[in-house]
């Protein structure tokens, strides 16, 4: 009897924290709707701010979060947090030199301090990955961006050099408007080398950036150290990590238009931490020797004209050679994608599918690993559920966007998941942040491929040209893999309530 109103108190209790949270989120969406709505009418544009010839902008974008992870007696899987990023820069522009500097505010708020699990189960879910990040304070504030870009270098228009701190995404040399310039922000950009901007603190770069090029030929070349943060609300100093980054770009407007880039990359870990990859612990723990890895790869972007509406093709690829510690390093990754937009239509359905490998590693007992590495991403793109990215990856996709008026923008996506190889792990992360952690996280396979199903529906409503509205829902239904380190629920849920507002 005892154990039974034990349980009956438990479910109660666990009962009204949901409605609680639910009724939180009501709350925060009927706020922001309210107030938004009132201050998009009443300021239909924003102002810049102007002071001694320096212009001041900035952003403020907060987010309520909530989870449903995998089922674990071990910790807690149902949980909401939020959060805010506040972000206030200054620039000034001259004849041969650009200045800006720009500092970053992140706040958490509610963090779940139970989110963790025993491994192999570990973080479930952001939250928990916030917290283990996080553990004694919520609160930051550092130099986000701070470079100067000297232009003209040399009497050259074309050419221009960034020198400091900065944010940038690979395979956004040459961003064209319209449909190509959407496919290679939304499938092309970030996925070796990006700002995780997804997260409450993101990432910059420590280095130089340097760029020639007009609208159809683009050279550039990136050599720098990542910052902290991404989880980690402190985000000011660098870490003992090298990348080094290499691309033509070249656009052409023939036969509709299309974007090809060959790139290299150079990445350097000098930082003594466990390794994450299938070896045994006892042989990581014992791995103190740096990881250099040479990337190779290119990728192709075409959109043209297929009756009165417009088709789509993707492929993008990369080989990896190098060492991961005491052992070689060989990998590799392929995609493959179309798609067709019904551009002259009411909703301007735009229909897209695709296949996505990244190489696992087959026999964890050679010297040689071959799991494809992602380096330094934003993983968010190419998983907007966050509960994989592309490294022991198989994915097959279809995605669909409707856009029902100029101020919304609708979105859905089926994904099919699988790990390339049965022996390799199931990855989560996107690269460096810290000094004392890895980065990546690796749960047992179990000696199963099938991952996951995953849905997911996405809405954003621009209420005016700075303010941003998203409201994001996904499900996964976990499979073999998933059930193996979560036998007691294999299902999990994120939604989440956006505002962004600029000026």
């Amino acid at each position: 009897m005892d154990a039974y109103t034990a349980a009956d108190c438990r479910r109660a209790a666990d009962s009204a924290e949901v409605e609680t949270r639910n009724l939180l989120l009501i709350s925060i969406v009927a706020s922001l709707l309210r107030s938004q709505s009132t201050f998009a009418q009443s300021t239909p544009q924003a102002t810049q701010i102007h002071i001694a010839g320096w212009t001041v902008s900035g952003s403020l974008r907060l987010r309520f979060e909530d989870w449903h992870f995998f089922e674990t007696q071990a910790g807690d899987t149902e949980y909401g947090y939020g959060a805010s990023l506040f972000r206030l820069a200054i620039g000034r522009q001259f004849k041969s030199q650009d200045w800006l500097f720009e500092l970053a505010q992140p706040t958490l708020i509610g963090l779940p301090d139970r989110a963790i699990a025993p491994p192999p189960q570990g973080q479930l879910g952001f939250g928990g990955s916030y917290f283990a990040a996080n553990p004694d304070h919520a609160f930051g504030v550092f130099l986000k961006q701070g470079f100067v870009r000297f232009k003209d270098i040399g009497g050259d228009k074309a050419s221009n050099l960034r020198l400091g701190r900065f944010e940038f995404g690979d395979g956004l040399e040459i961003t064209p408007e319209g449909a190509l310039g959407s496919v290679i922000r939304d499938r092309v950009a970030n996925r070796l080398i990006g700002n995780f901007g997804f997260t409450h603190v993101g990432r910059s770069l420590d280095g130089l950036h340097f760029s020639r090029g007009a609208s159809d030929t683009n050279f550039t070349f990136v050599a720098a150290r990542p910052t902290e943060g991404v989880y980690q609300v402190r985000g000011m100093k660098e870490l003992n990590v090298e990348i080094v980054y290499g691309a033509l770009t070249r656009t052409v407007r023939s036969f509709g238009e299309a974007q090809g880039r060959i790139f290299a990359t150079y990445y350097r870990d000098g930082r003594d931490v466990v390794k994450t990859d299938n070896r045994p612990l006892v042989l990581r723990a014992d791995d103190h020797s740096k990881i250099g890895i040479t990337t190779l790869g290119g990728n192709y972007v075409h959109v043209f004209d297929a009756g009165i509406d417009k088709a789509d093709v993707l492929v993008w690829g990369a080989v990896q050679t190098g060492s991961w510690g005491v052992i070689d390093h060989r990998a590799h990754a392929i995609a493959a994608e179309a798609g067709y937009q019904l551009a002259n239509a009411k909703l301007k359905p735009w229909l897209r599918g695709g296949y996505f490998r990244g190489s696992g590693d087959d026999d964890p007992s050679d010297d040689v690993h071959r799991t494809f590495f992602q380096e330094l991403p934003t993983p968010r793109p190419f998983a907007r559920f966050p509960l994989y990215n592309l490294m022991n990856n198989e994915d097959g996709f279809a995605e669909l966007t409707l856009s029902p008026h100029r101020h919304w923008t609708l979105r859905t996506e089926a994904h099919s998941l699988n790990l390339a190889s049965r022996r390799d792990l199931w990855y989560v992360g996107g690269g460096a942040f810290q000094k004392q952690t890895f980065g990546y996280t690796g749960r047992p396979s179990g000696g199963q491929k099938r991952f996951a199903n995953v849905f997911d529906f996405s809405a954003d409503y621009q209420l005016d040209s700075q303010t941003t509205l998203t409201f994001y829902l996904a499900r996964a239904n976990g499979k073999a893999v998933v059930r193996n380190v979560f036998p007691e629920g294999q299902n999990a849920m994120l939604g989440y309530l956006e505002l962004t507002r600029r000026f």
